[in-house]
């Protein structure tokens, strides 16, 4: 009614205090965990919605306070949980206006397994015969705990026996009875079963003395329970008893080996059942139905463990047990048997309504009715009985077999059961085909890596049937979807194989197998790939000289086209890369195993390789050799590029280009540096013992300058000297110029630059050689020491950057090959004004057709300033046409310009100090129409239009 769906509306809005919906319960978690996050569950409805709080340990949690800790809705989340820290009793506490709640408190505990201290255990040494118990002493745990010892290292665990008991309490392990094959290392494994960390504790030695065999002794109970245990409903238990000592070998508990299974029999059948155990002392049996005791009599014979009954009827069912017993104990294997009589009956396994089989085939019609007893079968073909002939055969269990088929064969087939309470029968019929043939097989053959070929599988078939057909590939079916390289091909009564880009890995076998309604038949193919040798293997370094080194491998596989050739390759430190290296023979034909490597470097480490080639390409290169260094040689390269020349009065200096280390051809490398007066017969000669070295210098105040000389440089490491280079002629040092310049003169060409001119000083001798000047100039107000230098190899130099109207101190002195000469008196020369600073102003232009007018104001230099001597007018077509400069002394200019195009023109004032400062690019546009424009284009600088004011030009446009 409305009325209850109002009340309904009212009661899920009604307001109302807190109760849990969900509470925290006591929780274990695994510390090894990859999520480093904890959530500890609670929820609360309320309205309105609740607030949460959460104690631990009767503390109350501070979030804010401690960043470990977050609430998310009533949810606690600890971060980065410590099994220390943060394990305890929570509590949830939840509170709106109408009050507070508190939920049951939690445990939360954290699992965790610290590892073993890796402190060496004593060893222990005991007698042969004695008991021996080897504590485990697990390190620091919480949560379920499993021991295991291992062995002497082996990697399976030592097993628990009748000997050898392994405390899961303690995790030590107890040996009743030592024997001497226990000697070694044993290693306690702990493993924690909720984090599955495992720690392994530092081996115990185990001593087992021979010498002294321990006497028999009663069994001691060493691992055994409490009198009394308390355990909670529904938990698990699990009592430890373990004995030290004797054990008495003649008594074995008793074990079934062989027990009794139900058997559901047939009337008339024969039913035997066998039971076997064992023990010490061997066990008796006796059988019982239904719970007493059984004897043989008349049908049923019982003999020990097996029980016959002949001929068994209804009256046989009921529960038998088989009792095997000895004076320890026994044991009970219990079985049902049920007898059934029943008329034959289909319903369950009727014969199969149709079968379809090709013509020369062998078909098989089963006939398995349930009866029981077991009837007697007939087949009937129509209303033909059917019996064991040439091709027709009846078996044993009633199934019909027909060999040969023929088409005449077709029809309905009748099976007819019958024993002592009834008979039954089922039909089904039997279709003939036309049988299927491959008419065009997968034929073997080879192809090259890279190719593509088709194996073609193509039948011929009953036009009812549609064929499938599979690929098969060295035994394993070829899934089409996940094979870049195979793809059938074809349909209907074709499937070819396509194989694309064929690898080495597709040699083998290819099955094609083809499946109908009434039979599958195959044929097979052999695909060779033929591909690029593999790697050769085993290559040795035999022999090796400075020059030369023996080489020796043994051949990869050839892919299936003959290896033709080899090819060696080597590398050094000092190669790109891998390169190929001269060989006796030069060329190694694919039958030689072996060859000689020539022309290599003394002194160098080398590694080497070789690479098969057939038909085919160019093989893998096989591992590389251990890097191997040649034999040392007296060096065969002299230095190149020997020059020399230069250097300080009473020096001769000689220059080089150093041997790259590759070429040093041993220890010990270093130079022989021979020269002479030109014309003498004897040589000087020093030794350099430095391979990094490039120059020498020989000093004597005696050698004139421009001496010339013959110098030769050559080269030694320890086995002996190598070759000298070419003789060269050099020069020893020149010496200072000592004259300086002379009629030097200078003049300023503007505000910033001074020119300079001398003459050049002439050589004293056909020798010398002035191979430039150096200027000086500094402020008439300073030092020489502070001058600015400039080098120029003419007898000119501008000067530039320099200060306006400031006079300047310029003096020069010539250079040779030893040094400079001596300065020239100094020269005072100053610079000119600095131009107008004003740009040009007020300027007019008209556009007449092809001509512009422009007019600007003169410029008026200041005091301190160079007079205007005229303007400069650059334009251009915009901003990307050609320049065009013209000058003019006076205050306007007639420009002829193309029609029809924009362009652009800057006016700047020229003074003897240089160029002004420029109006600005002026934008004159293209008329639009052959009529006349006018501008007018004051400059004005700052406020002031006479420019007593800032520094940008101003423009006023009067159209």
């Amino acid at each position: 009614s409305l009325f209850s769906w109002k009340l309904n509306i009212c009661s899920k809005n009604a307001r109302h205090g807190p109760v849990f919906t969900q509470e925290p319960s006591d929780s274990i978690f695994p510390m090894s965990s990859g999520d480093k996050l904890v959530f500890i569950n609670c929820k609360a409805k309320g309205n309105p919605p609740p607030h949460y709080r959460w104690k631990v340990d009767g503390r109350a949690i501070d979030s804010s306070s401690d960043q470990s800790y977050s609430l998310v809705e009533g949810n606690l989340l600890i971060n980065n949980p410590h099994f220390i820290n943060h394990g305890g009793v929570y509590q949830c506490i939840a509170t709106n206006v109408f009050g507070t709640i508190v939920s049951r408190e939690a445990k939360v505990q954290f699992a965790f397994l610290q590892n073993f201290s890796q402190k060496p255990r004593n060893t222990v040494t005991v007698r042969e015969g004695q008991a021996v118990v080897l504590l485990c002493g697990p390190p620091p745990h919480y949560g379920e705990i499993k021991y295991s010892w291992v062995f002497n290292g082996n990697r399976n665990f030592l097993q628990q026996d009748a000997r050898r008991f392994i405390s899961q309490r303690t995790g030590n392990l107890y040996v009743a009875k030592v024997e001497a094959l226990d000697a070694g290392n044993y290693t306690c494994v702990v493993r924690n079963m909720m984090t599955n960390a495992t720690v392994f504790s530092s081996p115990t030695p185990v001593v087992v003395r021979g010498d002294v065999v321990m006497g028999e002794y009663e069994p001691k109970i060493e691992v055994q329970f409490p009198d009394t245990l308390y355990v909670s409903k529904g938990s698990s238990v699990k009592l430890e008893c373990f004995a030290l000592g004797k054990n008495d070998a003649n008594v074995e508990h008793l074990q079934w080996t062989q027990i009794l299974k139900d058997a559901h029999m047939a009337i008339d059948a024969n039913l035997q059942w066998e039971c076997k155990a064992i023990g010490k002392p061997k066990p008796k049996y006796r059988w019982l139905k239904n719970g007493q005791p059984l004897t043989t009599k008349e049908r049923v014979h019982v003999e020990a463990g097996r029980l016959t009954i002949s001929t068994i009827r209804l009256s046989d069912s009921g529960m038998y047990q088989c009792v095997a017993e000895n004076e320890y104990g026994s044991l009970y294997a219990s079985a049902e048997l049920k007898v059934v009589a029943s008329p034959p009956d289909f319903t369950q396994r009727p014969v199969k309504k149709s079968t379809v089989i090709h013509r020369g085939g062998e078909v098989v019609l089963e006939c398995r009715p349930n009866a029981s007893p077991r009837a007697t079968i007939s087949w009937w073909r129509g209303g033909e009985l059917l019996r064991t002939g040439k091709r027709e055969m009846i078996l044993e269990d009633g199934t019909l077999r027909i060999a040969n088929i023929s088409k005449a064969d077709e029809g309905s087939y009748t099976c007819v059961a019958r024993n002592h309470f009834g008979a039954s029968s089922s039909t089904g019929a039997l279709v003939v085909k036309e049988p299927t043939r491959i008419v065009v097989p997968p034929l073997s053959s080879d192809a090259s890596v890279g190719q593509s070929l088709v194996l073609p599988c193509q039948v011929s078939s009953d036009s009812s049937l549609s064929p499938v057909f599979k690929w098969f590939f060295n035994g394993k079916a070829i899934d089409f979807s996940r094979q870049e390289h195979f793809e059938m091909i074809g349909g209907g009564f074709a499937g070819d194989l396509m194989v694309r880009n064929i690898q080495l890995r597709h040699s083998g076998k290819y099955v094609c197998m083809v499946h109908t309604d009434v039979d599958t038949l195959s044929a097979a193919a052999d695909l060779i790939v033929r591909g690029p040798p593999g790697a050769p293997q085993g290559l040795l370094v035999t022999t090796i000289t400075d020059t030369t080194a023996q080489l020796s491998w043994s051949s990869g596989p050839d892919n299936h086209s003959p290896i033709t050739m080899y090819v060696v390759q080597a590398r050094t430190p000092f190669s790109i890369g891998w390169q190929t290296v001269k060989t006796v023979p030069d060329s190694v034909p694919g039958q030689m195993m072996h060859a000689t490597v020539k022309d290599l470097s003394p002194w160098v480490e080398y590694e080497f390789r070789v690479v098969a080639i057939n038909s085919v390409g160019v093989g893998e290169p096989s591992m590389p050799s251990k890097q191997i260094r040649t034999k040392a040689a007296a060096p065969k390269v002299a230095p190149v590029n020997v020059s020399g020349g230069g250097g300080a009065r009473g020096e001769l200096v000689i220059t080089w280009e150093p041997v790259p280390e590759e070429q040093q051809s041993g220890e010990e490398f270093g130079y022989l540096v021979a020269f002479r007066p030109l014309g003498s017969s004897t040589w000087i000669k020093t030794v350099l013992a430095s391979a990094d070295v490039s120059r020498y210098v020989y000093r004597n105040d005696s050698v004139a300058p421009l001496s010339r000389f013959e110098a030769t440089v050559g080269v030694y490491n320890s086995v002996g000297e190598g070759p000298f280079s070419r003789i060269i002629k050099v020069l020893s040092a020149d010496e200072e110029p000592s004259a300086a310049p002379s009629r030097v003169w200078a003049h300023s060409i503007s505000a910033s630059e001074i020119e300079v001119y001398w003459e050049p000083v002439p050589p004293r001798s056909s020798t010398e050689n002035i191979i430039g000047y150096e200027v000086l100039f500094w402020e008439g107000s300073s030092e020489q020491r502070e001058a600015d230098r400039v080098r120029v190899t003419d007898s000119t130099a501008l000067l530039s950057g320099l200060k306006s109207s400031t006079v300047y101190l310029i003096s020069v002195r010539a250079q040779n090959s030893a040094g400079l000469g001596p300065s020239s008196p100094s020269i005072s020369v100053a610079t000119k004004k600095p131009p107008p600073s004003q740009p040009p102003g007020a300027i007019e232009w008209n556009l007449t057709n092809s001509k512009i007018f422009l007019k600007w104001d003169h410029v008026k230099a200041s005091q301190n300033e160079s007079k205007v001597t005229g303007y400069k007018v650059v334009y251009r077509q915009s901003w990307h046409g050609r320049t065009t400069v013209l000058q003019t002394n006076k205050t306007s200019v007639e420009l002829g310009v193309p029609y029809g195009e924009d362009h652009v023109i800057e006016i700047t004032a020229l003074t003897e100090g240089g160029h002004g400062t420029s109006s600005g690019p002026i934008h004159i546009p293209k008329m639009s129409s052959k009529f006349q424009t006018f501008c007018s284009l004051e400059m004005i600088r700052g406020r002031n239009r006479q420019g007593s004011g800032g520094n940008e030009p101003n423009p006023r446009v009067m159209l």
